[in-house]
């Protein structure tokens, strides 16, 4: 299946947002505090492509809830219409887009008017892993009887840093900025 029929299928930010339990706290914590800077050469650039974007994601992911508030707000800025796939559901598009051999998420996808690929994003910016690093040094192994519950304290020490530091968020606008600026048609 192309990209232009794996964007068709796809979920729309309102129905993706739907799909959100446990992080839609977070999600909308993010997009109601997230303002990308002012940039309408940038803007203005990504909008001439007339780009649409197609989202790999699931509803419980840590890292979609941090980084797919700043795509919608970057989409806003430059009209870029968006679609979400989620992850589980289409693995023949994921196993495209692996890390490191691994189904990690988010993955945004870029394509252009007849839905060739022009830039892809994700899934989390250096800046970004090399926190939740300095978290995942200090868990036991996973068959140690006590990981359990410390990578659940770790999850909510993580997300609780997503949700309200804006650092995370601008970072996140700047690699997606960067990504797309190193297009080359």
């Amino acid at each position: 299946m192309d990209l232009h029929n794996w964007y068709e299928k796809g979920l729309t930010p309102d129905e993706y947002i739907e799909t959100l339990e446990y992080h839609k706290d977070g999600f909308s914590r993010v997009y109601d505090q997230f303002t990308p800077p002012e940039d309408e050469h940038f803007f203005q650039s990504i909008k001439d492509k007339q780009l649409r974007v197609i989202v790999l994601a699931e509803p419980w992911c840590g890292h979609c809830m941090l980084n797919i508030p700043v795509l919608l707000r970057l989409a806003e800025k430059t009209d870029m219409p968006v679609r979400f796939l989620l992850r589980d559901q289409n693995l023949e598009l994921m196993d495209r887009y692996l890390t490191n051999e691994k189904r990690i998420i988010p993955i945004f996808i870029f394509i252009d008017e007849n839905g060739n690929e022009v830039a892809k994003w994700g899934p989390i910016t250096d800046f970004t892993k090399k926190f939740v690093d300095g978290f995942k040094k200090d868990l036991p192994p996973k068959d140690d009887p006590g990981y359990d519950e410390k990578f659940k304290v770790m999850v909510k020490q993580v997300a609780k840093s997503f949700r309200e530091n804006p650092d995370f968020w601008n970072n996140s606008y700047e690699s997606m900025k960067t990504a797309l600026y190193n297009y080359k048609p």
